[in-house]
C-alpha cells in the first residue's frame, strides 16, 4: 500500500513536520561509511569468488584485507595527489577501523541468526525480539562512532585541498553508481 502525500505548498498542512535530525544524520552517517568504504575498496569482483579478504567461510583473512585497503587507499588517494606518508597513514586508519569493526560484524550475523530463530518459533516473544532489535541499535552507533572517528582521522591527514578532491570524486562516484 502506498502513502499519497501532498507536495503542494499551497494545500499543506500548516503543521506539516519539517525534515527530521535522524534522517540528516543518517545520510551524515551513510556520506561517512561511504568514504572509508571508498578507501578499503579494490578490485571488482574479487571477493565474490572466495579468493577476497573474505573466504568461503566469511572469516576475515588479516593478511588479504591489508591488501585489498592498500590497494583502494592507493587508488582513491593518487586522485587527491596524496604523498606516500598519506597513503601509509590513511591505510593504517582504515585497517584499523576494520579490526576494531570486525567484533561488532560477528554479533551482527549473530543477532541475525537469533532473529530468524525468534520468527520461526511457536510464538511470537515479542520482548525478546524488543531486546534484540534495542541491542542491534546500540551495535549500529558504535559502528557509526568508530566510522566517523575513522573519517576524522582520514580527514586529519589529507590536506584542506585534498579533501575537496575527494569529495569532487566520491560525489562522481555516487552520482554514476546509484542514480
Amino acid at each position: 500500500m502506498t502513502r499519497l502525500t501532498n507536495h503542494c505548498p499551497e494545500t499543506a498542512e500548516p503543521n506539516a513536520a519539517a525534515p527530521q535530525p535522524r534522517r540528516k544524520r543518517f545520510w551524515l552517517l551513510a556520506g561517512a561509511a561511504v568514504v572509508v568504504a571508498s578507501l578499503a575498496a579494490c578490485a571488482p569482483g574479487q571477493h565474490h569468488r572466495g579468493d577476497g579478504p573474505m573466504g568461503h567461510s566469511g572469516q576475515m583473512d588479516p593478511e588479504a584485507m591489508g591488501r585489498r585497503v592498500d590497494k583502494g587507499v592507493d587508488r582513491v588517494l593518487s586522485d587527491v595527489q596524496a604523498s606516500a606518508e598519506q597513503k601509509q597513514k590513511v591505510g593504517a586508519i582504515v585497517r584499523q577501523a576494520i579490526a576494531d569493526l570486525a567484533p561488532l560484524r560477528d554479533k551482527h550475523r549473530t543477532a541475525r541468526k537469533s532473529a530468524v530463530d525468534l520468527l520461526a518459533a511457536p510464538t511470537i516473544d515479542r520482548a525478546a525480539m524488543e531486546a534484540l532489535r534495542a541491542e542491534q541499535m546500540q551495535l549500529a552507533d558504535q559502528a557509526s562512532r568508530r566510522m566517523t572517528q575513522a573519517l576524522a582521522d582520514v580527514a586529519d591527514v589529507l590536506t584542506p585541498e585534498q579533501r575537496v578532491k575527494l569529495k569532487e570524486r566520491l560525489e562522481r562516484r555516487m552520482t554514476r553508481r546509484w542514480w
